[in-house]
């Protein structure tokens, strides 16, 4: 049967955009994409580093940009500013894409061409999916939705965001003050401003590293817990902090004798991000 979705986009529209630190070659590529040699992709890398490891690039498929500044907002943002994709896809250096994925992304986007942003699903290592997702493609993300996305299952049409003109909060993410939740942050913006956010329940991309919240305390993912949703949800803020206590004693990931403290820890990163809130406004 012949597919009649129209073709907006093709795969030669994607943009891989690369975040990484101190490399001096282009050989981190080659495990990203075992299918195929990485010069058959447009990618864009910002190496965050200092003046004596540079990264060069002689083909013209990968272009790199050296930044001798700290933060994965702030790798992102720059990315963004200088992408050249219609379609773009955010990439950890550490990821391995599917063969296929670009295929995979360009006929959701052809589906859905007025989305603003589309998330897909990654497995780990062994093949197992690296989390519960929805069981079928969802045309809106929901709150939760939103909360549960990693920025390796981020994809984005880039005239739509240039137009909503919204990029990463630097004062969170890896290097931030605050190091987790920038993805759901960046989403919710765009749902703010109207944009339609959908979840395609393909996978394009394997991960094999714990990520950064896995490796954090309690003390420190509830501090960052209560500056996101205060910046998300103001003065609501306390209610989802309520509602993630639930959702982690229900999998184990916290103890209810750890209650007190993950309160205590989450007032405190609200505080944090109302203080600097405030010095901006001033």
């Amino acid at each position: 049967m012949k597919d009649k979705t129209e073709r907006f986009f093709q795969e030669t529209d994607i943009e891989i955009l690369i975040a990484t630190m101190h490399q001096d070659s282009l050989d981190f590529l080659l495990p990203m994409f075992p299918f195929l040699h990485f010069s058959n992709f447009r990618i864009l890398i910002v190496n965050q580093t200092q003046s004596g490891t540079i990264l060069k690039s002689e083909n013209s498929n990968v272009r790199v940009i050296n930044s001798f500044e700290k933060g994965l907002s702030k790798s992102r943002n720059l990315a963004l500013e200088n992408a050249l994709g219609k379609i773009l896809v955010l990439a950890d250096d550490d990821v391995v894409y599917q063969e296929g994925f670009d295929s995979t992304i360009i006929k959701a986007y052809n589906q859905f061409p007025k989305a603003a942003a589309i998330r897909f699903c990654a497995v780990k290592s062994n093949g197992d999916l690296i989390k519960k997702y929805p069981e079928r493609s969802k045309a809106n993300l929901n709150v939760f939705d939103i909360l549960n996305t990693s920025s390796i299952e981020m994809t984005f049409n880039a005239a739509i965001l240039d137009q909503s003109k919204i990029r990463f909060d630097e004062n969170f993410g890896l290097g931030g003050i605050f190091e987790m939740g920038e993805e759901a942050i960046f989403l919710f913006d765009l749902k703010n401003k109207k944009q339609q956010l959908v979840f395609e329940s393909k996978i394009i991309v394997k991960h094999q590293e714990l990520t950064s919240s896995d490796k954090k305390s309690i003390r420190e993912k509830y501090f960052i817990q209560g500056a996101l949703f205060t910046r998300i949800f103001k003065s609501n803020y306390i209610y989802w902090i309520f509602v993630k206590f639930f959702f982690d004693l229900k999998q184990n990931k916290l103890q209810f004798r750890e209650f007190k403290q993950a309160l205590k820890s989450a007032k405190e990163g609200h505080e944090k991000f109302e203080t600097i809130s405030y010095e901006i406004k001033e």
